[in-house]
């Protein structure tokens, strides 16, 4: 097998030197293709003086390619024990340009080793955690995050929730969240194949862009009350909006809002509207 242009050993080789067979247990499906990790970090824009954030990198794909992009920096949280020993020898071919923590991404905060230039997010996702780190990210505390931009590897179906717009079966609350304090949209799909062990469903790379400014709002209301909202999708608003308590019809008449609408009609604006109409009844979220 011959070297890939970095000079390191083909991907397939590391996974079998190492014993790096995917685990379903860690929503573990690798990229090889050393042609599509690359389009992924081109993707995260120009990296030169860039720290790259990457979550699940396993046997390497990607991370080599923000390195061979110019990334300044990658700092990688990867839980699998057994990827740690081939991670070192792509921090050899880039000396101190590659941090390697053994940790949980959903509980390591890495901020601690951002130095001062742009920070950016890009990671071929667990898929089992993708959602829950998303939500994470989304609701950082303060706002705008550290980060510039997020380009993420998700399920299709995932994808679509991020990007949908009111009025579709796919928006809901993960799509009013990510509205409201990102622009986010579809860049490419990957098919299945293109991935070991194949997925049985095609993913998406999707790009958010933080929001400087996004409407002011109570995050936590917010949230409260897309839940509610499209907890019971089906029903009107006037009916769903019944477990914050109060009344509903009056909460929907201080924001503007049609008791007859239903969740998925509703834009981000209106959301926050609802959220500012609860904190100004002195609503709480529930514990």
């Amino acid at each position: 097998m011959t070297a890939a242009p970095d000079g390191l050993p083909p991907l397939r080789d590391v996974i079998r030197r190492h014993g790096l067979a995917a685990k379903r247990s860690l929503g573990q499906n690798f990229l090889l293709d050393l042609n599509l990790t690359g389009r992924i970090a081109r993707a995260a824009g120009p990296l030169a003086g860039v720290t790259v954030f990457e979550i699940g990198p396993g046997p390497g794909g990607l991370t080599r390619a923000l390195l061979a992009e110019g990334a300044e920096r990658v700092v990688a949280v990867e839980r699998d024990d057994r990827a740690v020993a081939a991670l070192s020898e792509i921090a050899e071919r880039y000396p101190g340009r590659l941090t390697v923590i053994t940790a949980d991404a959903l509980e390591y905060d890495p901020c601690q080793l951002f130095g001062t230039g742009p920070v950016r997010i890009v990671a071929n996702l667990p898929y089992n955690i993708a959602t829950a780190l998303l939500v994470n990210w989304l609701t950082a505390e303060p706002w705008p995050p550290r980060y510039d931009r997020f380009v993420l590897m998700f399920q299709r179906e995932v994808a679509e929730r991020i990007v949908a717009a009111p009025g579709g079966k796919s928006y809901g609350r993960l799509s009013v969240l990510a509205g409201w304090r990102t622009s986010a949209r579809i860049l490419f799909d990957v098919h299945p194949s293109a991935f070991v062990p194949p997925p049985k469903v095609t993913s998406s790379v999707v790009e958010l862009v933080p929001r400087a400014a996004p409407l002011a709002c109570d995050r936590a209301l917010l949230e409260w009350t897309a839940a509610a909202a499209f907890g019971q999708r089906r029903k009107m608003l006037r009916q769903s909006l019944k477990s914050l308590g109060g009344d509903p019809l009056a909460l929907l008449t201080d924001a503007g809002i049609e008791p007859t609408a239903r969740a998925e009609e509703i834009p981000v604006e209106g959301f926050v509207a609802l959220a500012n109409a609860l904190a100004a009844q002195g609503k709480a979220v529930k514990a």
